[in-house]
């Protein structure tokens, strides 16, 4: 089996998920040519060597369906012989698309390519459908409850004060702030342009570098209303009955933002890469994926991580940086404590909760900033994880070249 190599990752910045958000006007399949364009010019890429572009998508109905990652190829002119797949792991589609791109150059494929995109501004959460909500002979056995809930539900059961959450989320705005002050994003950033090459966006624009505790204190919780008048934090405890109710603690400050983006991220084998002329950035030492319990539903991260740590043969202390898609800021604190994680060495960039998660493309964004962060901070490996809708968890290692 052939090892996989990471030779670029680029992304677009994250436009607010709004109607009054900058990339509004842009659609899934611009934002996606664009970032495979830029592949291409960067690495002077031979497109008939790329056998299959593989981009995650989470709502892939509309305009982010029919294939959107074979429709961008078309659009990006690559040449007709590169395939193009959809796939939809919920939160980790991204993330999946680059292992599922890394697995066929294993397999032999000179290149792959893997990323994601997704437009909130245009095409809304749950747009697509979803049984397990909505089918009470799926929802009710399965004490089905949506992921805000969830997030409390993680928060409520395992100890993590509004406070806690808050100061969590003050500090990923801290970091996120000082990443960009500090051009840490500038190898990865393309600017998104229209046809006569203005710019849309060129920064990550729902950042909020003001934010402090007492900004956060005035924002009411968003999931309370779900849980109580829609049953559903009667739910989580019927399933958890230790507990006597939820606390709702979460906002929309200590969560993570809606927001349009697309990332891709070129993968390929040792021998691809010195005979296109460009040098390998990092490796993959091997990637894992589990289900985990669906009605707390984000905890899923820790045991992939465990299960790709055991794979590779190393232990937690062996991971010199750790990406975890902020999603929730109880997800971020109770995978530290599982894995006994410090804070200085996990999501040092800022994360979802400043800069937003677009849902199909954060995996791959964020494998491609942790591939930046290993450069620059002169370190070796790397974990990237996330949580996951239904209760799951993917996990991939990296290691710097």
């Amino acid at each position: 089996m052939n090892e996989a190599f990471i030779y670029d990752a680029v992304r677009t910045p994250r436009g607010k998920g709004k109607k009054d958000g900058s990339l509004v006007e842009v659609s899934p399949t611009e934002l996606s040519r664009q970032v495979l364009v830029a592949l291409r010019e960067r690495s002077d890429l031979d497109t008939s060597q790329v056998e299959d572009v593989v981009f995650g998508v989470v709502e892939p109905i509309g305009e982010q369906g029919g294939n959107v990652a074979r429709t961008a190829v078309i659009a990006a002119d690559y040449d007709q012989t590169v395939g193009g797949m959809q796939i939809n792991r919920f939160c980790a589609s991204g993330l999946e698309a680059c292992n599922t791109a890394a697995a066929k150059v294993m397999a032999g494929a000179d290149f792959a390519i893997g990323g994601g995109v997704e437009c909130m501004s245009r095409v809304a959460i749950g747009d697509g459908g979803m049984p397990l909500a909505s089918d009470p002979l799926l929802s009710l056995p399965s004490y089905f409850v949506p992921q805000g809930v969830a997030a409390d539900l993680v928060a409520t059961k395992y100890g993590y004060s509004r406070d806690d959450l808050d100061q969590y989320a003050v500090e990923s705005q801290k970091r996120a702030k000082a990443a960009w002050d500090d051009g840490r994003f500038a190898n990865a950033i393309i600017p998104v342009k229209d046809d006569n090459g203005l710019t849309y966006l060129d920064h990550d624009e729902l950042m909020r570098p003001e934010t402090d505790m007492q900004s956060l204190g005035g924002l009411a919780p968003s999931f309370g209303m779900m849980g109580e008048m829609a049953g559903f934090g009667a739910v989580a405890v019927q399933r958890y009955p230790e507990l006597e109710k939820i606390d709702y603690r979460h906002h929309a400050g200590n969560s993570s933002g809606i927001v349009d983006g697309a990332a891709a991220v070129l993968i390929g084998s040792q021998q691809a890469g010195e005979k296109a002329g460009i040098k390998p950035r990092a490796k993959f030492r091997t990637f894992a994926t589990i289900g985990s319990e669906p009605t707390i539903m984000l905890t899923g991260p820790a045991d992939s991580a465990r299960r790709a740590l055991d794979r590779a043969g190393m232990s937690a202390s062996d991971i010199d940086l750790w990406e975890l898609n902020e999603a929730f800021a109880s997800v971020v604190l109770r995978f530290m404590d599982e894995l006994d994680i410090d804070h200085s060495d996990i999501n040092v960039n800022g994360g979802a909760i400043a800069m937003g998660h677009p849902l199909g493309a954060t995996g791959a964004m964020i494998l491609g900033t942790v591939v930046d962060e290993l450069e620059r901070t002169n370190k070796e490996t790397a974990l990237v994880t996330l949580c996951i809708g239904a209760g799951m968890g993917v996990a991939t290692i990296v290691e710097r070249v």
